[in-house]
């Protein structure tokens, strides 16, 4: 390539429009390794210095070295169009990944082992598998999407952002309102509303430094924090861990029943963000990014790191804002260096959580609307029951922690004791393993159902028989006909809409008031615009 390519003279390396997109972009992922570290230390029990001085180090190089790429894609892309108005892609730790491997993951294995060691090597061997998954979703993805209803992989998305991303934010929220909802407030109307402050302010800036002002003023904080966790500021480089990542794998069964669901999410929502960049005017190569993304995931696990990353939505949010090429390069510099010296406990310390959380739910909530904006309203059914096996999950590891709390198990309590006091356990427990799954297979069920496409929703409720039959859905471990009475309901299902589609039923009628119905396909796979959140609407950027 010339260098001309690689760097054309007319591409400015810096704008102002950057700097407006590079702390909206910033605070979004400060937030999120600042949560991160807190799942790792406070609630999985990692040891401090295991968590600054390997993951972070670890997640850190892993971002820079995915920006930098995401950057050279962008110089590529303004090269070959001749344009200067192209805006690279946002990178950085998944969301809604770095709740599941924190809670769903490595908490369990924790609680079952009391070994922190075996959490976090279950949690890298995870990530690992997560990374070959979307390495492989770069050669097949395109045929997973088009027979996957949109619907069941966004209801399944939305259960998540409910229970796993909202509510215990919302909760911190809760013990510190007069901190939390005021910065609340201005996040939905910046973000939301779109409002935009004086001098074109970023709005998470402005969230976080009045969050903080509040928080110190009114007592919240404590200096002495802040002096222990300046004392532990040192640098961190990252190093191969390979030997805890081929610890994890030799317990591989029960990380495939999320992992898969969840890798398979990862490509498609790569391929969903990249048409919608496509959609904003930049158009890039789907295929290059889903390889940069496995291969961020795939390095990150062998040096540490239990948080895949991935490409962001909100390309048109930030294009919006004026970022350019340079504005996702900026943040995935600082935020390396805050990772490789260590700054994140101290960053702890100075920032209020009542004050970071409250961007956490808001990217609950958005997560969890795109599920009802991108869809026709006739698959808002199955959204819903694409939604429940995640809160069951939720609900069945509330109980689970609250035993432990209390000194006991759900094997010491009883199932029958348990249902006597209103919590149904067992149900819960069956519908809520390998939830992610199960939401989209439940989904596509509905989906095709409403369709009244019965062939194909007794060909989903055969993939669901199959699944629970080797425990990937709906059991306790990953083995061979592992609930054969689940597996007998899901064939049962398919049996019953065999018989449907004997009938022969007429197709279901469009809804003519609603247009997504009017334009999409059958089943809401086609076309782009059901997977991007019509930029031309947005005014401000949306966190990741």
């Amino acid at each position: 390539m010339s260098a001309n390519a690689a760097s054309p003279p007319s591409l400015p390396l810096w704008t102002r429009g950057d700097l407006n997109a590079f702390f909206g972009l910033f605070i979004n992922m400060l937030v999120n390794v600042i949560v991160l570290t807190g799942l790792c230390i406070f609630v999985v029990k990692i040891p401090a210095g295991d968590v600054t001085g390997t993951i972070l180090p670890a997640l850190g190089l892993g971002l820079l070295f995915g920006n930098c790429f995401y950057f050279y894609l962008a110089r590529q892309l303004a090269a070959k169009t001749g344009r200067s108005d192209v805006t690279a892609l946002p990178y950085g730790p998944s969301v809604p990944h770095m709740f599941i491997v924190a809670l769903v993951i490595m908490l369990p294995t924790f609680l079952a082992t009391k070994d922190p060691g075996k959490a976090w090597a279950a949690g890298v061997a995870w990530a690992f598998i997560i990374g070959v998954i979307v390495l492989i979703g770069a050669f097949v993805g395109p045929f997973i999407r088009k027979y996957t209803p949109t619907a069941a992989m966004l209801g399944t998305l939305a259960g998540i952002s409910i229970t796993f991303i909202s509510m215990r934010p919302a909760a911190q929220m809760w013990e510190a309102a007069w901190i939390a909802l005021p910065v609340l407030a201005i996040i939905i109307i910046g973000f939301v509303s779109g409002v935009k402050l004086p001098g074109n302010f970023p709005i998470g800036l402005a969230a976080l430094l009045v969050g903080t002002a509040i928080g110190w003023i009114g007592g919240f904080m404590e200096t002495a924090a802040v002096s222990d966790a300046a004392k532990d500021i040192a640098v961190g480089l990252p190093n191969l861990q390979i030997d805890r990542l081929l610890d994890g794998l030799d317990g591989i069964s029960p990380l495939l029943a999320t992992a898969i669901p969840l890798g398979i999410y990862n490509f498609t929502e790569a391929m969903s963000n990249v048409e919608s960049a496509k959609a904003a005017g930049d158009d890039y190569n789907l295929r290059a990014v889903l390889l940069a993304d496995g291969t961020g995931a795939v390095i990150g696990s062998a040096l540490g790191s239990p948080f895949p990353p991935a490409v962001y939505i909100g390309h048109p949010g930030w294009k919006a804002a004026g970022g350019r090429v340079s504005y996702s390069l900026a943040t995935g510099v600082v935020i390396f260096l805050l990772c490789t010296l260590s700054l994140f406990p101290l960053l702890s310390a100075l920032l209020p959580i009542p004050a970071i959380v409250p961007v956490l739910l808001f990217i609950g909530l958005v997560i969890g609307a795109q599920a009802f904006t991108s869809v026709p309203r006739a698959y808002y059914p199955a959204i819903i029951l694409a939604i429940v096996p995640n809160v069951a999950s939720w609900g069945a590891g509330l109980i689970d922690s609250t035993l432990s709390a209390a000194g006991t198990t759900v094997d010491k309590v009883g199932l029958e004791n348990l249902s006597a006091a209103g919590a149904i356990y067992g149900g819960l427990s069956a519908l809520g393993a390998g939830a992610v799954l199960a939401g989209m297979i439940l989904g596509a069920i509905a989906v095709y159902m409403i369709d009244r496409n019965f062939l194909a929703a007794a060909a989903w409720s055969g993939i669901g028989a199959a699944l629970s039959a080797i425990g990937l859905i709906h059991g306790a471990k990953v083995e061979i006909f592992a609930d054969t009475k689940i597996a007998l309901g899901y064939a049962f299902m398919a049996i019953v809409c065999l018989g449907f589609y004997l009938l022969k039923p007429p197709p279901r009628e469009r809804d003519k008031d609603d247009p997504l119905d009017l334009h999409l396909g059958d089943a809401g796979v086609e076309p782009v615009e059901l997977l991007s959140p019509m930029p031309e609407k947005k005014e401000a950027p949306a966190p990741a």
